[in-house]
């Protein structure tokens, strides 16, 4: 008691001055068995820029490759996530991503659901972008659903958990449990619903990540590395059976955010927003909606 008490103040202080989000009053991350990188996922591309110790995974990137790697199962819903540790300086024009795609499944007509770490300059944070994709990339009609946000710490200095929850009526993006976004079926035509394999990668994209291009991989600040751990991949696959039920980011078996979840949400989108694809007025929303209610 006599650490936890000061341990809460200092929570209560940071709230109160705008700089932590308050507590979701739940932790989903904790409902998830952690697992070793090999039991759940195998390289994709650049083993040679990719290193297993200890269950820490290392990619990264130089000029002569980046990495990726993919889940061993495909899902049809399910809570996955990792802790993942970003390179600190100069990073523009990389991104580090953990994502859920069945791009290989369905070439030039897939669903994704991004979590993508846009890489920055000197001094500036990090930009933490989520995406969903729905049956539609790749055939020059992309209809992207992008919201940015900062983070309240440095992704930089330890180990951060970053989740996707997805489920049939709704995907939530949680970091450390807290509820960033919360993304819901609105109809068959806004929401991913064919089974999808869980990946992660470090990458050059050089033409968009940072400031829309204005800053580009300087490669003299090579290697860019991402580490990887706690692995968490829980749901339901392909292989299960009918039955299998969705599992939940909320106390509440059914789905959906608790109020205490909803507060906490409201917080980062409030302080911490950068970009919300639904309130940009250059956007075409015929194509996107779900903005619409």
């Amino acid at each position: 008691m006599g650490f936890f008490l000061p341990f809460l103040l200092i929570l209560l202080f940071q709230s109160s001055n705008g700089e932590w989000p308050p507590s979701p009053g739940y932790w989903p991350s904790s409902k998830f068995k952690s697992m070793s990188f090999y039991e759940g996922y195998r390289n994709l591309w650049g083993p040679s820029h990719q290193n297993v110790d200890q269950n820490a995974l290392t990619i990264w990137l130089d000029r002569t490759s980046g990495s990726g790697f993919k889940s061993v199962k495909p899902f049809r819903s399910g809570y996955f996530g990792a802790s993942i540790k970003l390179q600190p300086g100069y990073t523009a024009g990389v991104i580090t991503a953990f994502y859920l795609s069945n791009s290989e499944a369905h070439p030039g007509y897939h669903d994704e659901v991004d979590m993508e770490f846009l890489g920055t300059t000197f001094g500036k944070p990090y930009t933490l972008q989520t995406n969903v994709y729905i049956r539609g990339s790749g055939d020059g009609k992309i209809i992207g659903r992008e919201m940015k946000v900062h983070l309240w710490f440095d992704p930089t200095n330890d180990f951060h958990h970053y989740a996707i929850l997805w489920s049939p009526r709704e995907i939530i993006f949680l970091v450390d449990d807290v509820p960033i976004r919360r993304y819901p079926r609105k109809s068959d035509e806004t929401f991913p619903l064919r089974p999808m394999w869980v990946y992660g990668s470090i990458w050059d994209a050089s033409s968009w990540a940072t400031e829309d291009g204005k800053y580009k991989a300087d490669y003299k600040y090579q290697p860019f590395v991402a580490r990887y751990t706690n692995f968490k991949a829980s749901g339901c696959s392909v292989y299960a059976p009918a039955w299998c039920r969705p599992v939940s980011a909320s106390p509440f078996r059914s789905g959906g955010l608790s109020r205490q979840q909803y507060r906490a949400m409201r917080w980062v989108q409030t302080h911490n927003l950068v970009y919300n694809y639904c309130r940009d007025p250059k956007r075409d929303h015929a194509k996107t909606p779900e903005c619409w209610g």
